[in-house]
């Protein structure tokens, strides 16, 4: 608990920075909108409709859609930049809609009566109007305020530090203590700011300083608490750019950024910053816009999504070799070094399930299939993979159940699916007693796990790579599944896990 308590405030300052970001610009562009919208009804209809629309998109589809978009532009695609735009858009709706009902709803008896003692528009909206809609004003800001703290908790799988780090990597990682530690700290802050624009609000409407001042003296220290650690971190560092080290969404990547982290450090002694939870394609185009420096990939990963490969590579060495020319001409990334182990998807199901049905081989599901279900990661199935494994076995079966990855192993075990997608260096396998089964048709490419490396880092920082590359073979399946059990079923600390795999790797080179 103490190493997740030691992580808080920097992941709760990055929130704050997000949520007061992008509430300031939403306030600042919805309520002139919302005054725009007073004084032409079609541009109202046009306004709110807009706004109406960005909220049915699901905030974490809102916020992915924003990577894709600014890399088209050409601007930064992943961290804070793409999470302030997507939690700006989803703030505008109550604070329009609320900054329309209010201005409609000012007695309009009182706005004759501004007319008539010589006020021009301009000062009707600034004396009478805004005035006698601020309570209303401020319960959409207030609404907004609340949402917006819980869909920063989205940002990280586009790149953003927030205390969705501690949640998503909870999730995962089966540290639930982790999960109830982010989302605590999330409500706290909700209130926290709910409470600060309700007293700046009484204290408005009421003209009472002494509910305003610290209302204000209030949100001012949050601002301090929310730039501390950025100008922190600049004295620090002189200015000077981390070596960011990018993750996936599972234990293994965890666990191999802290391992990449403390090497780079041990090595060079050079400053390393950590971004997890990255989506898939988000890490790889983000190591080619060397938005992160370097990352831990998989062969058969690449050949699928990046190269496009849709038959499986007959020769493990021809893939790597063929995977390294590919990104090192079209994305100018390095492939460094191979760590010495495959993670591959494979098919598992419950031992007993399979020992009884007699089903050792995925030729011997396929029969069976269509009265089973499968469960797969949120990727799975819109992966080259799965359209491999299905049409080359014709698997068909009765129900395909998406889930997070960090749940499938415990569904096969309880009984709820009865095949699910495994990764192959995952330690629950043998911990829940599932059966890998043998891809007898060599469906699946090969996994190798790959440091890959940016540009940027290549060009700037050799060293860095040179220190990579003493990582090469240096670590087995085995020692990968012990790794990730010890996180995964023993509540170990990923940074803690890879302090023991290095300590292992530095006692094997002696």
């Amino acid at each position: 608990m103490s190493d997740l308590l030691a992580l808080l405030p920097g992941y709760a300052a990055a929130h704050l920075q997000l949520v007061l970001a992008a509430l300031g610009l939403a306030v600042a562009i919805s309520v002139p909108l919302g005054v725009a919208a007073t004084r032409a009804r079609r541009l109202g209809q046009v306004v709110l409709t807009a706004a109406a629309l960005i909220q049915t998109v699901p905030g974490l589809a809102l916020l992915a859609v924003m990577v894709p978009v600014l890399a088209a532009l050409g601007l930064r695609s992943i961290g804070f930049l793409p999470a302030l735009i997507g939690l700006t858009l989803y703030a505008l709706l109550p604070i329009v809609r609320n900054t329309v009902i209010g201005i409609n709803g000012v007695d309009g008896a009182l706005i004759e009566a501004a007319r008539g003692v010589g006020m021009t528009e301009r000062q009707r909206l600034l004396r009478v109007e805004l005035p006698l809609a601020l309570p209303v004003i401020i319960a959409g800001i207030r609404t907004a305020t609340v949402w917006t703290v819980g869909m920063a908790t989205l940002s990280t799988p586009v790149g953003a530090p927030s205390l969705g780090n501690l949640i998503f990597s909870g999730l995962q990682t089966r540290r639930y203590a982790s999960v109830v530690l982010g989302s605590a700290a999330a409500a706290a802050l909700a209130l926290v700011l709910d409470g600060l624009v309700h007293a700046s609000e009484v204290g408005l409407a009421r003209r009472r300083r002494a509910a305003l001042v610290p209302s204000l003296a209030g949100l001012a220290l949050l601002v301090v608490a929310a730039l501390a650690p950025v100008a922190s971190r600049l004295l620090e560092r002189g200015g000077e750019r981390p070596i960011v080290i990018g993750a996936k969404t599972f234990t293994e990547q965890y666990v191999l950024s802290e391992l990449l982290a403390q090497w780079v450090t041990r090595g060079t002694g050079l400053t390393t910053e950590i971004r997890s939870s990255l989506g898939s394609t988000v890490a790889y185009d983000a190591l080619a816009r060397d938005e992160i420096d370097v990352y831990v990939d998989y062969s058969g990963t690449l050949w699928a999504t990046i190269l496009k490969k849709t038959a499986p590579p007959t020769d493990r060495a021809a893939a790597l070799a063929e995977v390294a020319r590919f990104v090192r001409e079209r994305d100018g990334i390095e492939l460094v070094c191979d760590l010495g182990f495959e993670n591959a998807y494979a098919l598992a199901m419950r031992a007993s399930d399979a020992e009884r049905l007699g089903i050792r081989r995925i030729a011997d599901l396929a029969p069976r299939a269509p009265v089973m279900s499968i469960g797969g990661d949120y990727e799975f199935f819109s992966r080259p993979e799965w359209r491999a494994l299905r049409d080359t076995y014709d698997l068909r079966f009765a129900s395909e159940r998406s889930m997070d990855s960090s749940l499938m192993y415990q569904a096969a075990a309880a009984g709820d699916v009865d095949v699910i997608s495994a990764f192959s260096t995952d330690g629950r396998i043998a911990a829940l007693d599932l059966r890998v089964l043998e891809d007898d048709r060599g469906a699946i490419p090969p996994y190798d796990a790959i440091v890959l490396a940016s540009a940027r880092l290549a060009r700037e920082h050799p060293e860095v790579l040179t220190a990579l590359r003493g990582l090469a073979r240096t670590i087995d399946a085995r020692a990968m599944r012990e790794a990730n059990l010890a996180v995964d079923e023993h509540g170990a600390a990923p940074a803690e896990v890879a302090r023991r795999m290095l300590a292992g790797i530095a006692t094997a080179d002696r």
